[in-house]
């Protein structure tokens, strides 16, 4: 792991419901990233139909609860903060991966975790 930011600004999901349940904030603690994960500073994201959906526990297979309401079944922790659709640079690398990779700019594929190897 390398130095990284201690707090960022994000908009956090508070639970299922409508935009009400959006809540910006500027002192969120940097999580550090795990071995094999790298730290991304967004410099441009997305909303899809998956955030908004997940929002309103569209995914919910009970129609009456939204206990169930994601692609996994299982029920879904808030505060969250959403998106997947992503690009930005690279500042922070966990214990496994190589530092070079600190400054790379990507694009993040949400739906692939783990891509030869690596």
């Amino acid at each position: 792991m390398t130095d990284h930011p201690k707090k960022m600004r994000g908009v956090l999901l508070t639970g299922h419901g409508g935009t009400d349940k959006l809540v910006l904030r500027e002192e969120i603690p940097v999580p550090v990233p795990k071995p094999r994960e790298v730290l991304v500073r967004v410099a441009a994201a997305g909303v899809n139909n998956t955030d908004i959906n997940t929002r309103k526990a569209w995914y919910s297979k009970k129609s009456e609860s939204s206990e169930d309401a994601s692609w996994s079944g299982q029920p879904l922790k808030f505060l969250r903060i959403q998106g997947a659709d992503v690009c930005g640079h690279v500042v922070s690398v966990g214990s496994e991966v190589s530092v070079d990779r600190i400054g790379e700019r990507l694009l993040i594929e949400p739906c692939i975790r783990e891509a030869n190897g690596e």
